[in-house]
């Protein structure tokens, strides 16, 4: 049986492991924070180092090759990333890069669209054949799996659902743009959201939770707060599934999908989060594409991109997954 590393880098952490080429087996898991503050080649040095303590871990293993998931947007043919607003990489050769640090054939997909075909292969949507998924995180990332392949588009950027706008007057987000989905429901952008209520006087027990440091509030804790019984938190978490509603509505009404699978951190929130999003999905999307899809969330936690790049290696050098 031959293993490909799979490499998912994230705003936040990069993640790598050894997969069996029919995703049977995840070996060597290892990860360590981004850091996108020091440098291009400093994360370099990480992703290599994170995937030779990963390919050490599969000793006895056939390592056949590297598939890499990094944010985009990003040219799968080259292995060029062409911008990353989240780690502030233009135009850089990554599949090559480390390609030649690890002696191996690479190839290079968009991290999002990784997670969302490792939830196809081997998670939450496995054996669908229409598939749309968002990934929540530092920022919103899409994946749209069709007939067992990634969905692409005419110059490898279809799936940013993250940077749909929700509200062409609203926030400004990070792609330059006004009203994105990401600008509204990623990690970071609950996080403001519940801190701007506290600046108002919103009550609520959240600074406790961070003895008083409001930069120290998460997306996670303002979870935490919710299932806590904290009211405030909880409006927080019902105001992200109307943006997350909203936005998932315009998938279903587009793309009729069997199953939207919604990967990330934001999965913690359980049911608080996923109920009203489904019932804001019913609102405002078509009865029968409704009907005919499931909203579920990820079930490879903090392994779907690993699967996924894996996967994209697999497909693309043996022709199927």
């Amino acid at each position: 049986m031959r293993y490909v590393v799979g490499i998912d880098i994230g705003g936040t952490n990069i993640v790598a492991g050894s997969v069996a080429e029919d995703g049977s087996e995840l070996l060597g898991l290892v990860s360590e924070p981004t850091i996108s503050e020091q440098g291009a080649d400093a994360v370099i040095g990480r992703i290599v180092k994170l995937a030779r303590a990963s390919m050490a871990a599969a000793r006895g293993k056939e390592i056949a090759g590297v598939g890499i998931g990094s944010p985009g947007p990003l040219d799968t043919k080259t292995g060029v990333v062409l911008l990353t607003p989240n780690l502030g990489w233009t135009n850089f050769p990554l599949r090559d890069r480390l390609a030649r640090a690890l002696d191996l054939p690479a190839t290079l997909d968009n991290d999002a669209n990784c997670a969302i075909f490792g939830e196809w292969w081997r998670g939450a949507a496995r054996g669908a054949d229409h598939v749309v998924g968002l990934t929540i995180g530092t920022g919103i990332g899409g994946g749209i799996v069709l007939a067992g392949k990634i969905y692409r588009g005419a110059s490898d950027v279809a799936g940013e659902i993250g940077h749909m706008s929700i509200d062409s007057n609203g926030r400004r987000c990070k792609c330059g743009n006004d009203g994105c989905l990401e600008a509204y429901a990623s990690g970071p952008a609950i996080a403001a959201r519940a801190v701007e209520g506290i600046e108002t006087g919103a009550e609520t027990s959240l600074p406790r939770y961070v003895n008083g440091d409001l930069t120290k509030i998460t997306a996670q804790i303002v979870y935490e707060a919710a299932h806590d019984g904290d009211e405030y938190a909880l409006e927080v978490v019902h105001e992200t599934a109307k943006f997350l509603g909203t936005g998932v509505a315009n998938i279903v009404n587009i793309f009729n999908p069997e199953v939207v699978v919604i990967c990330g951190g934001v999965t913690l929130a359980g049911e608080k989060l996923f109920a009203p999003l489904r019932s804001e999905v019913k609102r405002r999307a078509f009865k029968p594409a409704v009907d005919a899809c499931r909203i579920v969330p990820g079930e490879l936690t903090g392994t779907a991109g690993v699967y996924g790049a894996a996967a994209v290696f697999v497909q693309r050098t043996w022709g199927a997954v």
